[in-house]
């Protein structure tokens, strides 16, 4: 069946990139917008999509992915997923909707397809933003695409170290919000008084200190985001003062009987059981139930199966600039091992002190063995397996073996690398054979 001129002259104006395909799944047309953005190079005319898309031989639902033709066929009606692209940049996470378009018997003739790039994730290992392409790390930021265009007030939970914070500034960021200010109050570092000058402002005069008219942070979110990190910690007083925010979007500065208005959407977070809080008595049930109109769970690390590989090398060009450092093979199969119950601050710390203690350009697993004993409290050394200095130095040969494998410079360059001299690297080299 052809596509209709009319319609593929209407798709390429578009703004957002948009393809065509038939039931077949074969692109039968791509607007300027996609050819600009995911194929300047090669037309993909005539190809299948998930070939274009995600270099399959299969179709995505064939092939373990959320395919949205299936989904659609199912259903009749439009759908979104969140797919891992090919791009000219590498893998990006991109949001697809999916219309059905039905032929003259009501049957589907064609799928409309529109894509937007979720502009603060990776897939692949990059510097900046969330990185990871887990099935955990998938369904997270699935939720994160679905979420972020709204005003729905959002609750991040999740153990210490998974990255809320983080999350939050993709949410913003993500959002129609995102060319305005947000905003971050840390709720477990505030007294009770504190926190009500804090968030809500102070008038001179208000209390002792006061000697001047301070703005709170509500009023400095305005248009933009507020996150509440470790909502938990808010004492109860200050609850009812937060939940009338929520409700009416007025406040009032301390000494102040002025009513001021905010426009702010709420992202909060924190570590604890609120549900049991709730239950407890030291969290307030109407604002739970204000602050989680959207929950998402932040996966731990032990959860993610296989980004650590694609963590490590980001983090470590963070923590190490600017030294070009590498992760042997041996090294990253121990990052591998760790149980991390920090998650990922807790690698972030790991690489850092691996950093410091390798002075060549490549991290082996005896730099890593090394950091993970350092890092250890007294009493976890004495429960944590031991290691005998047999065990180090075949970890040190295997690390050993493995770059003089990579390597193909001088004998001299290589000790540079190592950070020892000639004779230190002749003495190891004999001993390998």
């Amino acid at each position: 069946m052809q596509a209709l001129p009319e319609l593929t002259a209407f798709l390429e104006h578009l703004p957002e990139p948009h393809i065509l395909f038939d039931t077949h799944y074969r692109i039968v047309a791509a607007n300027a917008a996609y050819r600009r953005q995911f194929s300047p190079q090669r037309s993909v005319i005539g190809r299948p999509c998930y070939e274009v898309s995600h270099h399959f031989n299969v179709p995505c639902d064939q092939a373990g992915e959320s395919c949205p033709l299936a989904q659609s066929r199912q259903s009749g009606q439009r759908e979104r997923v969140l797919h891992l692209h090919h791009t000219p940049k590498g893998e990006e996470y991109v949001n697809i909707e999916l219309f059905p378009l039905t032929g003259p018997q009501g049957e589907p003739a064609f799928f409309v397809e529109k894509m937007e790039p979720l502009r603060v994730t990776q897939g692949h290992s990059t510097a900046q933003g969330l990185i990871g392409r887990s099935p955990a790390f998938q369904r997270m930021l699935a939720l994160v695409a679905r979420v972020s265009p709204s005003q729905a007030s959002v609750l991040l939970l999740g153990e210490s170290g998974t990255g809320k914070e983080l999350l939050a500034r993709a949410l913003h960021e993500a959002s129609p919000r995102a060319d305005k200010a947000l905003v971050a109050v840390d709720c477990s570092s505030l007294t009770e008084t504190l926190f009500e000058s804090e968030l809500f402002g102070h008038e001179r005069g208000a209390f002792t200190g006061a000697t001047t008219t301070k703005p709170g942070l509500v009023e400095a979110a305005n248009g933009g985001t507020l996150f509440l990190d470790e909502v938990g910690d808010i004492p109860l007083t200050m609850q009812v003062k937060l939940l009338r925010l929520l409700e009416t979007g007025t406040f009032r500065r301390v000494g102040s009987t002025d009513l001021r208005r905010t426009d702010i959407r709420i992202v909060s977070a924190t570590h604890r059981h609120l549900e049991q809080m709730v239950s407890d008595g030291r969290f307030r049930e109407d604002l739970y139930y204000r602050l989680s109109t959207f929950p998402i769970t932040l996966p731990p690390l032990r959860e993610r199966a296989g980004d650590i590989a694609l963590l490590a090398p980001a983090l470590l060009k963070r923590v190490a600039a600017p030294r070009n450092l590498h992760l042997s093979a041996e090294a990253l199969r121990l990052l591998e091992e760790q149980p991390y119950r920090g998650n990922v601050r807790e690698l972030r710390n790991l690489l850092e002190r691996t950093a410091l203690l390798c002075d060549g350009e490549t991290i082996s697993a005896a730099h890593v063995q090394e950091a993970i004993a350092t890092g250890r409290q007294p009493h976890e050394a004495a429960r944590a397996p031991r290691h005998t200095s047999t065990d180090l130095r075949e970890i040190e040969r295997e690390a050993l073996r493995d770059l003089v494998a990579q390597h193909h410079g001088s004998r001299a360059e290589l000790a540079h690398r190592l950070g020892i001299s000639e004779r230190s690297l002749y003495r190891k080299l004999k001993s390998l054979g």
